[in-house]
């Protein structure tokens, strides 16, 4: 279909859009969406496969703008294209309670796919979304049937491809041949603090080929139909992702401001607006406006896409009756769903035996990827360690999207974003490990969860000093309070082999936020649930052994394997006559949850004599031992020796808190 006038009014109404809304609100990101608006136009209104009234269908086409300080452009487009962003909201951007926030955010704006604005997460976002696009396709088309059949473009800046996040993601994508993965590269040769020569000169397209990418380069940002041929050129190699770098100019069509970093991050001004909006051919008068044509234009594309997704409906429900258990298979993991039975016995295969809670993590994730076909994940290079699965039914391999286990490499803030893009893409409930130390390597991408309610969970093993001889560097000890700072994550430090698969349970029931599971490296001691069942921890915390008489005197709170000590601790309270409760508190955020009455039966408060004890900083127990309580904690980075010994010397010991409770 050629390219005409009303194209360019299309284009440039995008362009207008973005500039009267960031001028209403002061402030924004306009260069971006002048810039760029005539290849998002191609991408939207030529290949993108949507559906405004269906913005959850499955089968939409992706679409990634990870450059998330233009939002206007995805704004402008949502609006055009038919979804629930009206004029007023475009009016409202940046402004409180709209759905049109400086970023984009998902769940908060129809059409909007990931949450973005901190640069490459939305383009690892991508690949991860490839990913599952390619696993659920290989797991169950079948047969010229096809209910999985879509592509992830993903709209990437200079400053995208200069994040580590990003190179990680790209090197993974063309190992893995995701030729369903397309990144259009905004290349306007100008960054925030100006152009990107000051910092920024190598040779992308040589880096993206080594990492085995297809790409392609389009010399004018305004040629449309350079463009077309190059998605159709990237569309046509399915064994490679593509990258099309187009030549743009930031702020395009502003006289005065056009290539340069000004229209970058700040509004035009209303003088330069309306000298824009002449040299562009626009109504300068004219605000927030959207011509007849383009709005019949428009009408046009959603009519086109409309069709297409009656066809797929079609296929589907033939599909169905051709493989029901496929399609009632596949509904279930659309709708974020479990099968029946999926927890049956777990607490039951790890209960009884001393065992590391790593260890009682591995046996629990095996059963469930035996009954949850469409649980996804891997580690960062230390399965062996994580004991996450490692080939069993076949690792994710570019010859075998089928397989369930992918190996990410040493790439964990890439992985957390995957993991992220997985989530939001649909149809999967995606895992990763690593080192609770290098939690912070990936706590980017932890907090966009925690922001974007994804329900990922993360095998964070290697939880404490008890790592021993590999020293400090991968001895955590902050991790645990800097995690639990992060709003909407849940994180669970679970004491022996039933609390961990009650861990497990928790973490795969939460459907609008992550889990981070923190597990031992060492072996910990089964304890007694006859009267105190593990699956109070989803409770927070609960009464593990109580006082003699059940009237305590002191009450001993503990997490993860400094458990062991506080009920040795009790023991030898009660020895002295001091009738002890010990607590397990695996999570303060699920204790947090509960009613003021659960909270005061776990932690009364005419027991004031409490003594904490865990493996990490103190930071955040003041709010349960009280003013009158003690914390036994590492404020302090570890050593590398033997871990009883690391715990002896660092005084997290029974007779540390036996002295605690007495004095």
């Amino acid at each position: 279909m050629p390219y005409n006038e009303i194209d360019q009014r299309a284009i440039n109404t995008i362009r207008a859009l973005s500039m009267d809304a960031i001028q209403q609100a002061n402030s924004g990101h306009p260069g971006l969406p002048m810039g760029a608006a005539p290849m998002a136009h191609v991408l939207w209104s030529r290949f993108l496969r949507f559906n405004p009234h269906d913005p959850h269908w499955p089968d939409r086409d992706r679409f990634v703008l990870s450059a998330g300080h233009g939002s206007m452009l995805l704004y402008s487009l949502l609006h055009l294209a038919g979804y629930d962003v009206s004029l007023d909201e475009l009016k409202r951007f940046r402004q409180w309670n709209s759905i049109t926030p400086g970023h984009p955010e998902v769940g908060v704006t129809p059409g909007v796919e990931v949450s973005t604005g901190p640069l490459g997460q939305g383009a690892a976002n991508a690949v991860g979304m490839a990913v599952a696009e390619a696993f659920l396709a290989a797991t169950y088309n079948r047969d010229g049937h096809t209910p999985v059949n879509h592509w992830t473009y993903a709209l990437v800046s200079d400053g995208d491809l200069m994040e580590g996040i990003a190179a990680e993601a790209a090197s993974l994508a063309g190992h893995l041949g995701l030729g369903k993965l397309i990144f259009l590269y905004d290349d306007n040769l100008i960054s925030l603090d100006g152009p990107t020569s000051l910092a920024f000169s190598e040779d992308v397209m040589a880096r993206f080929a080594a990492y085995g990418w297809q790409t392609l380069k389009v010399a004018d940002g305004n040629d449309c139909e350079a463009i077309e041929a190059a998605i159709n050129e990237a569309r046509a190699d399915l064994n490679r992702p593509s990258l099309i770098a187009v030549r743009t100019v930031i702020g395009y069509g502003s006289p005065n401001y056009a290539g340069t970093s000004r229209a970058h991050g700040e509004p035009l001004g209303k003088d330069e607006v309306r000298l824009a909006k002449e040299a562009l051919g626009l109504n300068p008068d004219a605000t927030f406006d959207v011509p007849h044509v383009v709005t019949q234009f428009w009408a046009d594309v959603k009519r086109r896409n409309a069709k297409i997704y009656e066809n797929w409906q079609k296929d589907v429900t033939v599909y169905a009756a051709a493989h029901a258990d496929l399609a009632a298979t596949l509904r279930t993991a659309w709708d974020g769903g479990l099968p029946a039975g999926w927890d049956a016995g777990l607490v039951e295969l790890v209960s009884g035996s001393e065992m590391a809670s790593r260890d009682a993590s591995g046996k629990v994730l095996e059963a469930l990827r035996s009954r949850i076909p469409w649980l996804l994940g891997g580690s960062a290079d230390l399965a062996g360690s994580n004991k996450t699965p490692k080939i069993s039914n076949g690792s994710f391999q570019r010859d075998n999207y089928a397989g369930s286990v992918i190996w990410f490499g040493v790439r964990e803030h890439a992985m957390g974003a995957m993991l992220n893009g997985m989530a939001a893409h649909g149809g999967i409930r995606p895992y990763g490990g690593t080192f609770l130390t290098f939690s912070d390597y990936m706590r980017g991408s932890i907090r966009v969860a925690a922001l974007s309610h994804h329900p990922v969970v993360y095998v964070f093993t290697h939880d404490s000093i008890g790592v021993g001889e590999d020293g400090p560097t991968h001895q955590p000890v902050e991790h645990l309070a800097s995690l639990r700072a992060l709003p909407n994550l849940v994180v669970i430090r679970p004491a022996d082999g039933a609390e961990t698969a009650v861990a497990w349970q928790v973490a795969l029931s939460e459907t609008h936020r992550p889990t981070a599971l923190i597990l031992s490296r060492q072996k910990l001691p089964a304890f007694d649930h006859t009267h105190a069942p593990a699956q109070q921890l989803t409770h927070g915390a609960y009464v593990l052994r109580e006082a003699s008489g059940g009237q305590p005197k002191a009450i001993v709170i503990a997490t993860g394997s400094e458990v062991a000590i506080a009920m040795q601790a009790a023991s030898k309270l009660e020895a002295d006559g001091v009738p002890t409760r010990v607590v397990s508190m695996p999570s303060h955020e699920l204790f947090e949850q509960q009613s003021a009455d659960y909270k005061a039966q776990v932690l009364p408060a005419g027991v004031t004599n409490r003594v904490a004890i865990e493996a990490g900083v103190s930071f955040g127990w003041d709010r349960y031992v009280g003013t009158q309580g003690t914390i036994i904690a590492i404020d302090r980075f570890g050593a590398s020796a033997p871990a009883g010994e690391v715990y002896q010397h660092l005084g997290i010991t029974a007779d540390a808190v036996v002295a605690a409770v007495k004095r």
